[in-house]
């Protein structure tokens, strides 16, 4: 039988910090595993979720033997329970499976990768089985946060942003006395499309959208960088990650993408993280908090990249962003509205149904024809997302 044992530095004992991967087969998840098989002496999966790519989770299985691994549908679950015949996993699918996975005693992280709100239940229920969350799901915070944050305090739980500049954040803070910051930064890289004109959006095809000029991402986070949707999403996270109001959290566009957010105090002085645009990073440096490893990837060459520069974001243009300043400043179901209005606007943008600039003007649309309940729990969340669809469904 293998040994669990591993060894630090200094020759001490170490155990293999045990994970499980919802959304293991998305952009996230893969380079999650990317990371583990660079550190497999202190690493191991339990259990990886994944949506409907059976030839991919197949592959994860067989290299990562997981306990358990979960489909969202029965027809894919039932397609890797053939193909995996041979191997020791158990297969279940849909959300029971999921949270089967947010609460297995084996594991003591949980990586949160899976898109959409599919992923606040099962973060729910493995905060309250003491899990640590590595967060890479936007909807957890954006739409129920005023759950997730509190039940994580009582719980002595950590939530440990995956997303760079939340993590940039995450690093700045640390270490530093609570309630001096001044402001956030968030920065932005503006996307390929910074300095467009409305007039020059009107003609954007989703071709174009998908051509990040610095990140690797999937195809609808690639879109919402495009629009600045994604950073007004990121200063939702910000607000209940950070507990910091949102007239404190400014977005900076930043092109080259190096500094990947900053904090600026109360005596002025301002404490930033850099890197290169590598998601692996802060993956990996929220699988191993609050120790760091070694990465062989890029580091950043101060000399060859010359400059930074810094612009203030176009919010008439862009006024997605705008948007998501309001709703989160109205709060209660508005971020779910503008959050689920943007999920469903991109899915048909990316079907060609629908042009580039009506992104934008289904959120607002969807946000003046919302009635906002105060103090949502999960069941009005989720009813409040299907509100949208709905509406949407019979507008276009």
């Amino acid at each position: 039988m293998l040994s669990l044992r591993t060894y630090g530095e200094r020759g001490e004992v170490l155990l293999k910090k045990k994970i499980a991967i919802l959304g293991s087969t998305g952009s996230i998840g893969t380079q999650t595993l990317e990371i583990v098989r660079s550190n497999r002496e202190e690493l191991e999966v339990e259990a990886l979720a994944a949506g409907s790519n059976v030839a991919l989770m197949e592959a994860q299985i067989r290299e990562f033997q997981p306990r358990i691994a979960v489909m969202w549908s029965a027809e894919a679950a039932a397609q890797v329970r053939v193909r995996v015949a041979d191997c020791r996993v158990q297969v279940l699918q849909g959300m029971a499976g999921l949270l089967e996975i947010a609460v297995m005693p084996q594991v003591q992280v949980l990586v949160t990768a899976i898109v959409g709100m599919i992923g606040i239940k099962p973060t729910i229920e493995a905060i309250k089985a003491g899990k640590d969350i590595a967060l890479a799901n936007k909807e957890t915070l954006v739409c129920a946060g005023h759950i997730i944050m509190p039940l994580a305090r009582e719980r002595g739980v950590s939530i440990l942003p995956v997303d760079s500049e939340h993590s940039a954040i995450f690093q700045s803070l640390n270490g530093e006395p609570a309630g001096r910051v001044s402001r956030i930064l968030l920065t932005a890289s503006g996307g390929p499309f910074r300095g467009y004109s409305r007039e020059r959006l009107a003609g954007v095809q989703v071709e174009d959208a998908l051509k990040h000029p610095n990140w690797a991402m999937g195809r609808k986070i690639t879109i919402d960088s495009s629009t600045l949707v994604n950073k007004g999403l990121e200063v939702m996270e910000a607000k209940w990650l950070f507990g910091v109001e949102p007239s404190r959290i400014q977005v900076v566009v930043h092109p080259q993408s190096i500094i990947h957010s900053m904090v600026e105090y109360i005596d002025g002085a301002v404490i930033a993280q850099l890197g290169m645009p590598d998601m692996k990073l802060p993956i990996q440096y929220a699988l191993f908090y609050p120790d760091r490893r070694a990465m062989r990837d890029n580091r950043v060459d101060f000399f060859k990249l010359g400059s930074v520069t810094f612009e203030e974001p176009d919010m008439e243009t862009f006024y997605g962003l705008k948007l998501a300043y309001r709703a989160l400043e109205q709060g209660g179901s508005l971020p779910t509205v503008y959050n689920a209005a943007n999920e469903r606007a991109v899915a048909l943008f990316l079907e060609h149904r629908i042009g580039y600039l009506q992104i934008p003007e289904l959120i607002q649309r969807c946000m003046e024809h919302h009635t906002v309940a105060e103090h949502p729990g999960v069941e009005e969340i989720l009813e409040a997302e299907q509100s949208v669809y709905d509406y949407i469904d019979r507008q276009v």
